[in-house]
């Protein structure tokens, strides 16, 4: 080890003046210093942990257009007015890469004494969340993955998982016989879009009748599903299922589909489960959705482990926290819409 090989040298020296001496221990120190240095550490520029003290975090959100992130907000907030001294500031990306890049050097700056981000893609936001992690700030990464383990924790569903549920759901129940499906995808970029494509191609695998027709992004919005699903009717109008990777793509496919008049002849799944009037799990109970999936926000979880970072000082948390979900259908939705607290 260097340091070790220094102490050896300076052992050999001790004919030198008491001047040099004291310079080679001043570097030792120094050497000493920069070995045991955390990364991932608070700054000494930003508050310490601890009880009955204040505590500044920045939400970045990927966008606030989906209710999903707007439920995710919510839970956030609620949760953080539980823990005294904690104030939350959430910053909206508008699914714009370059503007979430921004927001998360904003809150850098400001020295906020935790970062939560749910970035609108992986690769591009991976630098910035780095820096954040490098200059002493605790991230938690919630839902969204970015590259690399340059961050305290990540806190998220099973998207390949959940995917792969799905596609059972479609291979053994819902298309037993088979069928064409029509996959409508998330944000090409995001890490939940890749893995529940993966997971649903390999759900299926079990009934080769079940195949997917076309796959076309809908960018988890409600309107870009609708206008997917217009486009994918012109050029495929006998399907029998559309796969969607969130409820409210579903919602627009089927109101693209209602439009056609054939929203009858086509099953339609989701993903979210959102426990609320406008949430998939109304959508299923009502009829427009066939199933959707249980897929928890995160948010109270995030703020709980805040509060073990910051006030309790525990240095050990979890990297990685994998949140269960639930198949959702007629058969169960009245059950888990009042179990989630929906009301």
């Amino acid at each position: 080890m260097m340091i070790r090989g220094m102490k050896m040298q300076l052992s050999r020296r001790t004919g030198r003046l008491l001047g040099a001496g004291l310079t080679v221990a001043a570097v030792l120190a120094a050497a000493a210093c920069s070995v045991e240095a955390d990364p991932g550490s608070k700054s000494s520029g930003a508050a310490e942990c601890g009880t009955g003290k204040e505590f500044s975090i920045g939400m970045s959100q990927a966008n606030n257009a989906e209710p999903y992130r707007q439920v995710m907000n919510d839970d956030i907030k609620r949760a953080a007015k539980k823990v005294k001294g904690f104030s939350v500031t959430v910053s909206d990306a508008a699914q714009d890469n370059s503007k979430q890049v921004s927001q998360v050097e904003d809150f850098i700056t400001q020295q906020v004494d935790l970062l939560i981000i749910s970035p609108n893609e992986a690769t591009p936001l991976t630098q910035v969340v780095k820096k954040a992690y490098d200059g002493g700030i605790p991230v938690i990464v919630l839902d969204r993955k970015v590259d690399g383990d340059a961050y305290t924790a990540f806190i998220g569903g099973d998207n390949t998982a959940i995917g792969k549920a799905m596609g059972e759901y479609y291979a053994t129940t819902m298309l037993p016989d088979g069928g064409r499906v029509v996959e409508i995808s998330g944000l090409a970029g995001s890490t939940p879009a890749a893995e529940r494509t993966k997971g649903f191609a390999d759900g299926i695998k079990s009934n080769p009748k079940v195949k997917i027709v076309e796959s076309q992004s809908g960018e988890w919005l409600r309107e870009k599903g609708q206008s997917v699903m217009d486009t994918v009717l012109k050029s495929n109008p006998d399907i029998d299922a559309v796969y969607s990777q969130n409820d409210p793509m579903a919602e627009g496919a089927y109101l693209a589909a209602k439009s056609a008049g054939v929203q009858d002849k086509i099953k339609f799944t989701g993903i979210d489960g959102l426990a609320i009037a406008s949430g998939g799990i109304k959508a299923v109970q009502q009829g427009r959705l066939q199933a959707t999936y249980v897929y928890p926000t995160g948010g109270r979880e995030a703020v709980e482990l805040a509060k073990q970072i910051l006030v309790d000082c525990k240095s050990d948390v979890e990297k990685d926290t994998t949140l269960p979900g639930e198949l959702v259908t007629k058969d169960n939705a009245a059950e888990v819409y009042t179990k989630l607290g929906g009301s």
